[in-house]
């Protein structure tokens, strides 16, 4: 079990069509994302460790005389429940393992049909947050993300918590 994991590829997208809307996108990549895989997968759900957690946040701001928050800040989490089932479109019914995962994404429910659609569901994130223009006034303005996720001990992973920045600038007239 690998614990190298790290926020990768942070990007923000900034976007004016009558409204700013910053798009914040990056990954989760390393240990976690290489160990939630069927054989991990199928252990975790024989030691009844069921669900997975992963909490993340982006927060969107501007340093003018002071760190100044714009647009509503994200701050909610991805769940992943490993499951057995008899669907043989989720799991090689030439093999013993019937377990596989349903990931909860911005509180909808979604069932991929392989181990890489899963981890792209769970990891990949891609946030987009409204942002008031005259909240910043004319000009030349450099915006900031902060992005952090976390998560607990489970069978395939100790817990870690991780950050990132990243920034882009915006022109209003």
């Amino acid at each position: 079990m690998d614990s190298s994991s790290r926020i990768d590829d942070a990007r923000m997208e900034i976007t004016q069509n009558g409204t700013l809307t910053a798009r914040v996108g990056f990954s989760v990549r390393g240990g976690l994302r290489e160990a939630f895989d069927e054989e991990h997968w199928e252990r975790a759900y024989k030691e009844h460790d069921n669900s997975f957690k992963l909490k993340f946040g982006v927060r969107v701001y501007t340093k003018d005389l002071r760190k100044h928050t714009l647009g509503r800040e994200i701050d909610s989490y991805r769940k992943a429940s490993i499951f057995w089932t008899r669907n043989p479109k989720l799991v090689n019914p030439m093999k013993d393992k019937r377990i596989w995962v349903q990931v909860a994404k911005n509180f909808e429910p979604f069932v991929a049909l392989t181990v890489g659609d899963v981890q792209r569901e769970l990891f990949d994130f891609e946030e987009e947050i409204a942002i008031d223009a005259a909240e910043l006034g004319a000009g030349t303005h450099n915006l900031n993300a902060d992005i952090s996720v976390a998560w607990q001990k489970h069978v395939y992973s100790e817990p870690e918590s991780h950050k990132a920045s990243v920034s882009a600038s915006v022109t209003i007239n």
